[in-house]
């Protein structure tokens, strides 16, 4: 895949996805940090249902160290892992007032030294919460960046290397939410959408669900342009 076929890939992602944006529900830093910690293994809907009932009680370090890991747990306990993700949050709050203020930091080496944020969570959170281009690479963009051959690559950190090496300047901000949107609502791991994806032309993917293709509508082909 070359940079001309990159360039239309996000062109025609943006303008059929005008508002890319993550799917966890959060009012701050700190909410959206806490709702990607429990999202590991989680979905989004169902970390939604969990933060509905907790963050109204609790939404800033303080008040979450006051609920305890017990009072943590009663909230989470529907989320896969809730007694692992209970005590990462519980160290990460008092690692937040102890070492910043109580607020979340904006630099990845700080916020890969809080509990249970790895690099991906890292990256979430200074794309979306701080507005840097970063790009976490979840199980969706890992399929999405192999299966299209946007950037294929063994292993996650790989495919992050290969997007930020070649994605769009003017796309790298949203590239991370648009390849999300694009591979949980259209890429599908088991039955990719062919017939309504607006990239299957450009998408180098051998096992296309559709016979002969399908011609993206006219307002969402761009001339390529120079990188």
């Amino acid at each position: 895949m070359n940079a001309q076929q990159r360039l239309a890939i996000f062109d025609r992602l943006a303008a059929a996805i005008p508002e890319p944006a993550t799917e966890l529900n959060y009012s701050n830093p700190f909410e959206l940090l806490v709702a990607v910690v429990l999202s590991a293994q989680a979905t989004d809907k169902g970390v939604n249902k969990a933060t509905a009932q907790l963050f109204p009680v609790a939404n800033t370090p303080e008040s979450i160290l006051a609920l305890g890991p017990d009072g943590l747990k009663t909230y989470i306990k529907t989320i896969g892992l809730f007694n692992s993700k209970a005590a990462n949050i519980i160290t990460l709050c008092q690692q937040l007032l102890a070492n910043h203020g109580g607020q979340v930091p904006d630099t990845r080496e700080h916020l890969e030294a809080l509990a249970g944020v790895g690099r991906k969570t890292a990256n979430v959170i200074l794309n979306t919460a701080f507005g840097q281009p970063t790009i976490a690479v979840d199980t969706h963009i890992f399929r999405v960046a192999n299966r299209t051959r946007l950037a294929p690559g063994k292993n996650v950190l790989e495919v992050e290397q290969k997007l930020d090496k070649w994605t769009p300047k003017n796309h790298k901000k949203a590239a991370h939410h648009l390849l999300i949107l694009h591979g949980r609502y259209t890429c599908t791991a088991r039955k990719p959408k062919c017939n309504d994806c607006v990239i299957v032309d450009l998408c180098e993917y051998r096992e296309k669900t559709h016979s002969g293709g399908i011609q993206p509508p006219d307002l969402l082909i761009t001339k390529p342009q120079r990188l």
